[in-house]
Protein backbone atom coordinates (compact mmCIF):
# COMPACT_ATOMS: atom_id res chain seq x y z
CA UNK A 1 0.00 0.00 0.00
CA UNK A 2 1.19 3.19 -1.06
CA UNK A 3 1.48 6.00 1.87
CA UNK A 4 -0.56 8.70 1.60
CA UNK A 5 0.99 12.23 1.77
CA UNK A 6 0.56 14.22 4.75
CA UNK A 7 0.01 17.99 4.95
CA UNK A 8 -1.50 20.27 2.38
CA UNK A 9 -0.75 17.75 -0.75
CA UNK A 10 -2.92 15.46 0.91
CA UNK A 11 -5.81 17.77 0.35
CA UNK A 12 -7.14 18.20 -2.90
CA UNK A 13 -7.24 22.15 -3.90
CA UNK A 14 -10.61 23.17 -3.82
CA UNK A 15 -12.48 26.25 -6.06
CA UNK A 16 -13.07 29.70 -5.13
CA UNK A 17 -16.18 28.69 -4.40
CA UNK A 18 -15.28 26.15 -1.24
CA UNK A 19 -16.34 23.11 -3.50
CA UNK A 20 -14.15 20.24 -4.44
CA UNK A 21 -12.29 20.57 -8.05
CA UNK A 22 -13.80 18.30 -11.08
CA UNK A 23 -10.73 16.34 -11.69
CA UNK A 24 -9.10 15.91 -15.07
CA UNK A 25 -11.31 14.62 -17.71
CA UNK A 26 -14.18 14.79 -16.04
CA UNK A 27 -17.60 16.41 -17.05
CA UNK A 28 -18.49 19.45 -15.04
CA UNK A 29 -22.08 18.35 -13.40
CA UNK A 30 -25.34 19.13 -14.58
CA UNK A 31 -27.71 21.16 -12.80
CA UNK A 32 -30.79 19.72 -11.02
CA UNK A 33 -33.63 18.93 -13.87
CA UNK A 34 -36.27 16.54 -14.78
CA UNK A 35 -34.68 15.27 -17.66
CA UNK A 36 -31.21 14.98 -15.43
CA UNK A 37 -33.12 12.43 -13.06
CA UNK A 38 -34.43 10.29 -15.65
CA UNK A 39 -31.04 9.78 -17.47
CA UNK A 40 -29.52 9.25 -13.99
CA UNK A 41 -32.41 6.24 -13.49
CA UNK A 42 -32.60 4.92 -17.01
CA UNK A 43 -28.88 3.88 -15.78
CA UNK A 44 -30.19 2.05 -12.77
CA UNK A 45 -31.27 -1.65 -13.17
CA UNK A 46 -34.73 -1.72 -11.37
CA UNK A 47 -37.19 -4.90 -10.69
CA UNK A 48 -40.69 -4.67 -12.84
CA UNK A 49 -43.52 -4.64 -10.48
CA UNK A 50 -47.86 -3.85 -11.65
CA UNK A 51 -50.01 -2.42 -8.67
CA UNK A 52 -53.27 -3.19 -8.75
CA UNK A 53 -56.58 -1.79 -6.85
CA UNK A 54 -60.40 -2.36 -7.21
CA UNK A 55 -62.19 0.48 -8.07
CA UNK A 56 -65.78 2.29 -8.50
CA UNK A 57 -64.93 1.91 -12.38
CA UNK A 58 -63.71 -1.84 -12.04
CA UNK A 59 -59.80 -2.91 -11.28
CA UNK A 60 -57.06 -0.57 -12.09
CA UNK A 61 -52.89 -1.36 -12.12
CA UNK A 62 -50.30 0.23 -13.35
CA UNK A 63 -46.41 -0.79 -14.42
CA UNK A 64 -44.18 0.41 -11.31
CA UNK A 65 -40.67 0.23 -10.93
CA UNK A 66 -40.36 1.90 -7.67
CA UNK A 67 -41.09 -0.75 -5.38
CA UNK A 68 -39.15 -0.89 -2.25
CA UNK A 69 -39.13 -3.06 0.94
CA UNK A 70 -39.56 -0.22 3.83
CA UNK A 71 -39.94 -2.80 7.13
CA UNK A 72 -39.77 -6.47 8.22
CA UNK A 73 -41.48 -6.03 11.29
CA UNK A 74 -44.41 -5.23 10.51
CA UNK A 75 -43.88 -6.18 6.86
CA UNK A 76 -44.17 -2.64 5.01
CA UNK A 77 -43.55 -1.48 1.38
CA UNK A 78 -43.61 1.59 -0.78
CA UNK A 79 -43.90 2.48 -4.13
CA UNK A 80 -44.72 6.03 -5.75
CA UNK A 81 -47.57 6.85 -8.34
CA UNK A 82 -47.87 9.98 -10.39
CA UNK A 83 -51.27 11.85 -9.25
CA UNK A 84 -52.06 12.24 -13.05
CA UNK A 85 -51.85 8.39 -13.77
CA UNK A 86 -55.51 6.70 -14.99
CA UNK A 87 -54.61 4.44 -12.05
CA UNK A 88 -54.50 7.22 -9.29
CA UNK A 89 -58.26 7.40 -8.68
CA UNK A 90 -58.82 4.13 -7.92
CA UNK A 91 -54.95 3.90 -5.67
CA UNK A 92 -56.07 6.89 -4.12
CA UNK A 93 -59.54 5.47 -2.95
CA UNK A 94 -58.24 1.98 -2.20
CA UNK A 95 -58.26 0.28 1.21
CA UNK A 96 -55.99 -2.50 0.47
CA UNK A 97 -53.52 -3.17 -3.30
CA UNK A 98 -51.65 -5.46 -4.67
CA UNK A 99 -48.50 -5.78 -5.91
CA UNK A 100 -46.64 -8.45 -8.69
CA UNK A 101 -43.18 -8.92 -8.90
CA UNK A 102 -43.34 -10.12 -12.97
CA UNK A 103 -41.13 -12.10 -14.27
CA UNK A 104 -38.79 -11.46 -17.52
CA UNK A 105 -41.66 -13.61 -19.46
CA UNK A 106 -43.89 -10.87 -18.80
CA UNK A 107 -42.57 -8.55 -20.60
CA UNK A 108 -45.87 -7.84 -22.61
CA UNK A 109 -47.91 -7.84 -19.59
CA UNK A 110 -45.77 -5.28 -18.44
CA UNK A 111 -45.88 -3.10 -21.32
CA UNK A 112 -49.80 -3.01 -21.24
CA UNK A 113 -50.06 -2.14 -17.67
CA UNK A 114 -47.73 0.68 -18.44
CA UNK A 115 -49.46 1.48 -21.89
CA UNK A 116 -51.75 4.79 -21.55
CA UNK A 117 -55.23 3.73 -22.52
CA UNK A 118 -54.81 0.16 -22.99
CA UNK A 119 -57.54 -3.06 -21.59
CA UNK A 120 -54.95 -3.77 -18.66
CA UNK A 121 -57.91 -6.10 -17.61
CA UNK A 122 -58.81 -7.43 -21.01
CA UNK A 123 -58.71 -11.32 -22.18
CA UNK A 124 -55.12 -10.81 -22.25
CA UNK A 125 -54.68 -10.67 -19.10
CA UNK A 126 -55.09 -13.48 -16.33
CA UNK A 127 -56.27 -12.43 -12.72
CA UNK A 128 -59.02 -13.54 -10.17
CA UNK A 129 -60.33 -11.31 -7.36
CA UNK A 130 -58.01 -12.23 -4.23
CA UNK A 131 -58.31 -11.08 -0.64
CA UNK A 132 -59.50 -7.60 0.43
CA UNK A 133 -61.43 -7.74 -3.23
CA UNK A 134 -57.93 -6.63 -4.92
CA UNK A 135 -57.06 -7.72 -8.19
CA UNK A 136 -54.52 -10.31 -8.39
CA UNK A 137 -52.53 -11.06 -11.68
CA UNK A 138 -51.67 -14.54 -12.65
CA UNK A 139 -48.57 -16.18 -13.46
CA UNK A 140 -46.19 -13.96 -11.35
CA UNK A 141 -42.88 -14.72 -9.68
CA UNK A 142 -44.92 -13.31 -6.24
CA UNK A 143 -47.71 -11.09 -5.16
CA UNK A 144 -48.74 -9.22 -1.85
CA UNK A 145 -52.06 -7.66 -0.58
CA UNK A 146 -51.03 -4.33 1.47
CA UNK A 147 -53.27 -2.17 3.81
CA UNK A 148 -52.43 1.57 2.67
CA UNK A 149 -51.18 2.79 6.09
CA UNK A 150 -50.37 6.48 3.91
CA UNK A 151 -50.20 8.59 0.98
CA UNK A 152 -47.03 10.77 1.18
CA UNK A 153 -47.00 14.00 -1.20
CA UNK A 154 -43.69 13.44 -3.08
CA UNK A 155 -43.82 16.45 -5.92
CA UNK A 156 -46.02 15.67 -8.87
CA UNK A 157 -46.30 11.73 -6.85
CA UNK A 158 -47.53 10.21 -4.21
CA UNK A 159 -45.35 7.72 -1.91
CA UNK A 160 -47.86 4.68 -0.77
CA UNK A 161 -47.10 2.92 2.15
CA UNK A 162 -48.82 -0.25 2.71
CA UNK A 163 -48.58 -2.75 5.33
CA UNK A 164 -48.72 -6.41 3.72
CA UNK A 165 -51.80 -8.46 5.32
CA UNK A 166 -51.20 -11.38 2.28
CA UNK A 167 -48.81 -13.27 -0.56
CA UNK A 168 -47.70 -16.18 -2.44
CA UNK A 169 -44.21 -16.09 -3.34
CA UNK A 170 -44.57 -19.69 -5.20
CA UNK A 171 -44.43 -18.38 -8.70
CA UNK A 172 -41.46 -19.94 -10.78
CA UNK A 173 -39.38 -17.76 -12.88
CA UNK A 174 -36.32 -15.15 -13.12
CA UNK A 175 -37.64 -11.42 -12.32
CA UNK A 176 -38.20 -8.70 -15.04
CA UNK A 177 -36.15 -5.59 -15.05
CA UNK A 178 -36.53 -2.26 -16.41
CA UNK A 179 -33.07 -0.67 -17.60
CA UNK A 180 -31.94 2.28 -20.59
CA UNK A 181 -35.91 2.72 -21.01
CA UNK A 182 -36.54 -1.11 -21.91
CA UNK A 183 -37.63 -3.91 -20.17
CA UNK A 184 -35.09 -6.58 -20.24
CA UNK A 185 -33.56 -9.73 -17.82
CA UNK A 186 -30.99 -10.60 -16.07
CA UNK A 187 -27.70 -12.06 -18.03
CA UNK A 188 -25.35 -14.74 -15.72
Amino acid sequence: MTPRPAGPAARPATRGDGSAPVPPGARTPARAAPELLRSVFRRHAAGVAVITAGGERGPAGFTATSLASVSAEPPMLSFGVATGASSWPAIAAAGHIGVHILGEHQRELAATFARSGADRFGPATAWREGPEGVPVLDGVLAWLVGRVVARVPAGDHRVVLAEVVHGDCAGPGRPLLYHQGRFTALRD
